[in-house]
Order: structure tokens, then sequence, then C-alpha cells
């Protein structure tokens, strides 16, 4: 049986060839050691980007940079807040930098409760995160209404927008990152390339913000901590854009075919703007996941919450939609009687 590997939100593509010879020719200097610090990594995203090299932080993936930054603010006592469900890592994190977690509820249909996360922010609050697309749900904070939030967070907060799927994302609302940048100085950016551009193994992420704000996390990175075949992978990554976006695209074509299908068939997908679908009640969760094992598709099920579901390859896709189609047929026959 295939084995069809769908539960971690890694892109279905290796590295493009020019990406793989970039990465070999790093290899054959391994004996050699990397830049102290990354600045020349740094200047490479900060050009395209658009922005100063001052507003760039390099880290291993954008959970690196996140926990430079948690270091870099939190004191004891400071809380994180963030909505529940999310990203695994963030309680994680909040721990590790001694942190309190405050987790907001997310709204019934899978959507960041954004009010209800303002309210959540106290005065020990240091970190506030939310994630657009939201991981596990795949859903959207519009430009709109994360204005909203941002005008309700108090200066002293860093408000950390974790932007990891935002290549995934195709809405006329989406946020202008940079534009609120210029506008927020407490506002820090987490992007990386292990999603669309299926670097995930080699662990590179960077952050984008204030110089002020970049200057105390840049003091919490690593010597010699971003490894030269990672930094010559982003670096041939820079160059090949226009093939990286064809991936993009293919996999975006395939997440909304997907969804379109599995919702005809009768699943609860919501719509989703990363590079996964999220099936939540009143889907058979416990069946669902049980279909998708026993097909050999490896799924992130959360008990009694969801089950999230990568986009892969073609062939995997389908092997998804075989696998949940009867399950789909009996929920719809459910709701009809």
């Amino acid at each position: 049986m295939t084995l069809h590997r769908l539960a971690l939100n890694e892109s279905p593509y290796p590295p493009l060839p020019s990406v793989r010879e970039a990465m070999a020719h790093a290899t054959a200097q391994a004996n050699r050691y990397p830049e102290f610090l990354p600045d020349r990594l740094t200047e490479l995203i900060a050009d395209w980007c658009r922005v100063a090299p001052e507003s760039v932080a390099v880290g291993s993936g954008s959970v690196g940079v996140a926990l430079q930054l948690l270091h870099a603010v939190i004191k004891p006592g400071d809380a994180q807040a963030y909505a529940w469900r999310t990203f695994d890592a963030y309680p994680l994190l909040a721990g590790m930098a001694g942190a309190i977690p405050v987790p907001a509820p997310l709204l019934p249909d899978g959507r960041q409760d954004l009010p209800a996360l303002a309210r959540a922010i106290g005065d020990r609050t240091g970190v506030v995160v939310v994630c657009n697309p939201h991981n596990p749900t795949g859903m959207l904070v519009t430009a709109t209404e994360l204005a909203a939030f941002l005008a309700r967070i108090p200066e002293h907060v860093i408000v950390v927008l974790d932007e990891a799927y935002i290549e995934f994302a195709r809405h006329p609302e989406l946020p202008d990152s940079r534009a609120l940048l210029r506008a927020h100085p407490n506002l820090l950016v987490l992007r990386t390339f292990s999603k669309a551009y299926g670097l995930a193994a080699l662990r590179i992420g960077y952050g984008l913000g204030h110089p002020a704000l970049i200057a105390r996390i840049r003091c919490q990175q690593l010597p010699y901590g971003i490894n030269a075949v990672a930094a010559a992978a982003v670096e041939a990554s820079l160059r090949a854009g226009d093939e990286l976006r064809q991936r993009i695209d293919t996999v975006v074509a395939e997440r909304e075919r997907l969804s379109g299908e599995l919702a005809q068939l009768g699943q609860h997908v919501t719509h989703s703007h990363a590079n996964c679908l999220w099936l939540g009640t009143p889907n058979p969760l416990e069946d669902c996941a049980a279909a998708l094992a026993t097909a050999g598709i490896q799924a992130r099920h959360y008990e009694g919450e969801g089950i999230r579901l990568t986009i892969g390859e073609r062939a995997a896709n389908n092997a998804a939609l075989r696998a949940l189609a009867p399950l789909g047929r009996r929920l719809k026959e459910c709701v009809a009687r």
C-alpha cells in the first residue's frame, strides 16, 4: 500500500533542480563554516521583500525567529496570547521563554475570534499571535479585520503576524503586510521557506519588523546558526520565482478541486487559504480518521475538533477522496433525513 504523507503541511514537491544543484555545491564545502551571522542572506531577503536589511531577522524556520523574539521581549510573569487551536509550537515556545500561555478559543467556523483575542490581552501580556492564514483551519483574516484588531492592541504589546501560508492565499482583501509594518512598530511578520518553497528540512524562516524591534531579535541570533546548505537553497529559490509560483498555483488548484469534491460528497470543509483543508464537525471525525489511516493516508487528527489534511500531489488527493467518499455520502443521507 502506498503511504501518503498529508499530515505536516509539507510541499509535495522536492526542491527544484536548480536549488538541488546549489545545495550540492554548498555540501561539497561542508568543511567550511557558514557566515558567523547571516548577513548576506538577510540582505538577499530584504531586497526580495523590498525592505531595508535592518527590517529583517533570519532564523531556524519562522518558529526560530518567534523564539528569538520571545527571548528578547518576555520577562518573568509576562503572558503570550494566541487563538487555540493553532500551530502547536506556540504554547511550547511560551513555556521555553517563561511566558504564561493565554489561549482564546476559535469561533465555531474555525476562524480566529479577534475580539476575544484582544480582550485576552492584560497588563502583563507581552506578545499576541495571529496566524494568517490560520493553522490548522486555513481560514483568513481580512485586511479590514486585521486593521481593526491592530487598532485595539496597546503599543507595548508585540503582535506576531504568522504568515507561514501567505503564498497560498488568494483573496481580494489580503492584508498588505508592508503597509501594516510602516503603521505599527510593534508588529512582527513571520514567514518561512518551509511551505511554499519546499525547504522544510533546511529550517529557514524570517521576520519583518521595525528596525528597533528587529535589533532586539537579532541579539538572540545564534552564531553560525544558519547552515550554508540552507542559505544556498534559499538564494537559488529566490532566483527561481516563476517556477515556484507555478508549483504554488498547482497546489492552490488542487486545494480548490479537493475542497469542492469533498463538499459535493457531503463533507463539511472550511474555505481554506492555506495548503491544507480542515474537516470539522459535524463530520464523523473518528470514522474519517480511521478511513484515512486504513487507506495509508497520514492526516493530522485533533480528536473531537477536526482533521487537517495537507494538499499533496493529485494521486494522494484522489486517494483521500476515495477514502472519505463513503462517509460523506452517509453524512449527506443523515442530513437529508
